[in-house]
């Protein structure tokens, strides 16, 4: 889910999440929020290690390949709570060993998408808590709007009789109520598939106005903490599996009643996927573990300033058709710089986001229109090096490499960027230090590929 899905975020679409719209207006929503890497499972790790990617084992669609990292749900079943989990279980399950108290998957869930059987199983889960007496932990993720969307999935899906049956969205778009995202074209198969994911936000907002109505029902909604995000952008061409300001910013609201002061907003401190297990752990008072690369933001949710909070650095390495493309990407509240070591001219870049109606429309158009033809050529093969004003172009539709206004911006960025790779030991530090070798870049995509197990 984009973060400008969301009415709070000033979605153009109107209608789109009630639910988690007056979630924010129970809490707090932050504007400079992301999630570290774009794409589910890895993305995932991350939010249960706390650890980048790198850092972690955890860089591609398997469990983490490094053992004895602690994790976040084993952790509070330590501590005495009772820890589940809906929908999405292989990609949240750090180690496949680890086996969560409570789990309902895909299958349980009507395909992940339907709002009632995650209500029915939350409550079940709340229940045994309760009776247990131990406090809890509940992971739910909603399988929408992961493609297929609401519109273009399986007819199958919603034949008479299917048990349990699949849901439909509370509300549904069609392409003339939807606003086209300034970074891809404004062609009718794109505003189809456009409007065919807001019907599947919908329907992932009526998940959470389920899981809220849990909590009420059950007498926990003043006891309990609620966080929302995404964990990635849309599955769109520039968005998600990418280092893009649409591919990690991520929706993140959090409400606890009593602490946070409803309908408050943060435009100053930028947060990360790897500062949610610190967080969690600080709030509820048990010692975080050493050597996590996040840190708690608890301050900030008490209302407080928390200083170096102005950076955010996020990574990619690989798609879950095992393709290895690494990125890296720093940015502020105002600029971001893409590295992508991968680039060499001749390199595709091939993901999911390229099997729906976007692309192939794209495509078709890039014949007969050179600015088209051009974003498709930019997203195929893209250039080892990019630069943007996200604050005044969010869409990334011009790289400001070489242009000597933001010549120092550049520099600062680059600086930054060096320094982390740095200190977290990346493996595509060499590759950075020698932007120019074509040979060191070669050697970095050869490492990642014996690495990681993918390809180029």
């Amino acid at each position: 889910m984009n973060w400008d899905a969301v009415g709070a975020y000033g979605c153009p679409v109107s209608g789109t999440t009630p639910n988690i719209d007056r979630l924010a207006s129970e809490g707090v929503r932050f504007n400079h929020a992301h999630v570290t890497i774009a794409v589910c499972q890895p993305s995932r790790s991350v939010l249960m290690t706390g650890r980048y990617p790198h850092r972690c084992g955890g860089e591609g669609f398997f469990h983490l390949r490094t053992a004895g990292i602690p994790i976040l749900p084993e952790l509070l079943r330590n501590a005495g709570y009772r820890v589940g989990i809906l929908g999405k279980v292989e990609h949240s399950t750090p180690y496949a060993d680890f086996k969560w108290d409570y789990t309902q998957d895909v299958g349980k869930l009507g395909k992940g998408r339907n709002p009632a059987l995650y209500r029915q199983h939350a409550r079940a889960f709340v229940d045994q808590a309760q009776a247990s007496g131990k406090p809890f932990f509940l992971m739910a993720n909603s399988h929408d709007p992961h493609r297929p969307f609401y519109g273009n999935d399986p007819a199958e899906w919603y034949q008479p009789g299917q048990t349990p049956p699949a849901a439909v969205p509370s509300r549904t778009f069609d392409p003339q109520s939807v606003t086209t995202p300034g970074f891809l074209a404004d062609l009718p198969e794109v505003r189809l598939e456009i409007s065919e994911y807001y019907s599947s936000v919908r329907r992932a907002d009526d998940t959470v106005g389920a899981i809220l109505d849990v909590l009420r029902e059950t007498g926990r909604e003043q006891n309990t903490v609620v966080v929302f995000l995404s964990d990635n952008g849309m599955a769109f061409p520039f968005a998600k599996t990418n280092c893009y300001l649409h591919s990690t910013r991520t929706p993140w609201i959090m409400r606890w009643q009593g602490v946070i002061h409803p309908g408050s907003l943060d435009s100053e401190h930028c947060i990360s996927g790897i500062d949610l297990m610190p967080t969690l752990l600080d709030m509820v008072g048990i010692d975080p573990p050493d050597s996590m690369d996040g840190r708690s933001f608890l301050p900030v949710l008490r209302g407080q300033k928390q200083a170096n909070r102005n950076l955010v650095f996020t990574q990619f390495h690989q798609t879950a058709g095992r393709r290895n493309y690494p990125i890296r990407c720093v940015q502020d509240r105002q600029f971001g710089y893409v590295f992508n070591p991968w680039s060499n001219g001749s390199r595709v870049f091939v993901n999911e986001s390229q099997d729906g109606r976007t692309m192939k429309a794209m495509l078709a158009a890039g014949e007969n229109d050179a600015r088209i033809a051009g974003r498709v050529e930019l997203f195929l093969h893209r250039v080892p090096e990019e630069f943007y004003d996200f604050q005044n172009d969010p869409d990334a539709l011009r790289n400001l490499v070489g242009v000597p206004r933001y010549r120092k911006d550049l520099q600062r960025l680059r600086r930054e960027l060096q320094r982390w790779m740095q200190r977290t030991n990346d493996p595509a530090l060499e590759a950075f230090e020698n932007v120019d070798s074509f040979e060191t870049q070669e050697k970095l995509m050869n490492d990642y590929i014996s690495l990681l197990g993918g390809r180029s």
